[in-house]
């Protein structure tokens, strides 16, 4: 398998990475113990802050939570706190996830699956659907055809990591051959890896498996071929007699039909061969359809990486590293330059660097980190010119950070 990375809007390394690739420049060997010190301390502060925002989506996920084992008191808050799919869309966008437009979904529902299974999903049976993807690329795989005796190279498009949320509609009236998570008002959020856009139809709950055309013939076609065989041969006495005892019953014919013993087992022999073809036939059917929703089944095992609120811990996670990196990356390289330096140019800096340095094509969030870290005072900006301030004095104000945090306000 071949791929082709499209520009990152995440950065693809760890943030303890990011501190040690920043030093590997050799630029800052005297203070070198010092970044590592800003680093670790600027994480510890973002894991800090982002405890509330986990909070937050706890409290708002708390209703709609279906793994819930907790009870209920009955007290009503009156607050005016966001919804979970505002607090969700906003730890998305922070761990740099991008919406699934509604575009790439319909093109996903008329691309061929790379599991040579057709998928069908009825989006009437949802009142809210969300995806959001990160790490998109372009990928090429070499398929078998023909029986495994020819190959062909297919190219599309992948998804690193999906989240999907979904919420049942309130009136949705569960049918017998749907899964049991499609309840009425139920939600559910999972989260998901490696995913091709032409795949995404798997991911939801009400995905049904569909035979394709080439499927029905191979079913089909054999099935009149033995028919055939059946009728000639087993079925000829059975309905040479038949016919006889019809036509003698409605007048078509004068001569009557003897029904003797003989002739009851010829019957009964047509009867089983009859119904034992028919069940050969749609046996081969469900095993068929039994065989495609086992490649599904196995598929999504695989795939699958968190599930309702484990995901939203994930991703604040994520949001976490990446809020870390883009503020060490854009303080280092403020810190290591000559002269202050435009927005434009720190972009244009750090994303060279990845490219040149690392071989990895980003599109970096240069707006994201120099709001953070003029937040935190480690950069100051003058007229549209940013600079950082030295390391020991960033050190200090971090620290000064970090013990304001459980200082009490004074009225």
């Amino acid at each position: 398998m071949t791929e082709k990375n499209s520009k990152f809007r995440f950065i693809p390394y760890r943030r303890r990475d990011i501190v040690e690739m920043c030093l590997r420049d050799n630029r800052l060997a005297v203070e070198a113990e010092d970044f590592r010190q800003l680093g670790y301390m600027l994480d510890q502060i973002f894991h800090f802050e982002f405890h509330q925002v986990i909070e937050a989506l706890k409290n708002a996920y708390a209703d709609l939570d279906p793994d819930s084992d907790t009870r209920n008191p009955g007290i009503d808050e009156q607050d005016a706190s966001p919804s979970f799919v505002q607090l969700l869309d906003g730890l998305l966008e922070k761990a740099n996830y991008e919406r699934v437009t509604e575009a790439d979904l319909n093109q996903a529902l008329t691309e061929s699956s790379l599991f040579k299974i057709r998928l069908h999903v009825d989006f009437d049976d949802f009142s809210e659907v969300s995806l959001f993807a990160r790490g998109q690329s372009t990928r090429q795989e070499t398929l078998p055809t023909w029986f495994g005796l020819r190959s062909k190279s297919i190219e599309f498009i992948n998804y690193d990591r999906v989240v999907v949320y979904i919420r049942i509609r309130d009136d949705y009236e569960h049918g017998k051959q749907d899964f049991a998570s499609c309840r009425a008002g139920a939600t559910l959020l999972k989260l998901f890896r490696n995913v091709p856009r032409a795949d995404l139809e798997m991911l939801f709950p009400n995905t049904r498996v569909r035979m394709r055309l080439l499927d029905k013939l191979l079913i089909g076609i054999p099935a009149l071929v033995s028919g055939g065989v059946v009728l000639t041969t087993k079925l000829g006495a059975s309905l040479v007699l038949l016919g006889s005892l019809v036509g003698y019953w409605l007048g078509v014919s004068s001569q009557p039909a003897e029904l003797n013993q003989a002739g009851i087992m010829v019957l009964l022999a047509g009867v089983f061969a009859l119904g034992g073809y028919l069940w050969k036939q749609f046996s081969n059917f469900k095993n068929r359809k039994l065989r495609f929703m086992q490649a599904l089944t196995q598929n999504l095992y695989f795939k699958n990486l968190d599930n309702n609120a484990g995901v939203f811990h994930r991703l604040a996670n994520d949001a976490e590293e990446e809020e870390s990196k883009e503020a060490i990356l854009a303080y280092y390289f403020l810190l290591t330059a000559e002269e202050s330096l435009a927005r434009a140019e720190l972009d244009k800096a750090i994303e060279n660097w990845f490219e040149t340095r690392w071989n990895c094509a980003i599109d970096f969030e240069i707006d994201d980190a120099l709001q953070k870290l003029l937040t935190l005072g480690l950069v100051k900006e003058d007229d549209g010119r940013f600079c950082s301030i030295p390391l020991a004095e960033g050190i200090r104000l971090l620290d000064q950070r970090w013990d304001n945090y459980f200082v009490a306000e004074s009225n």
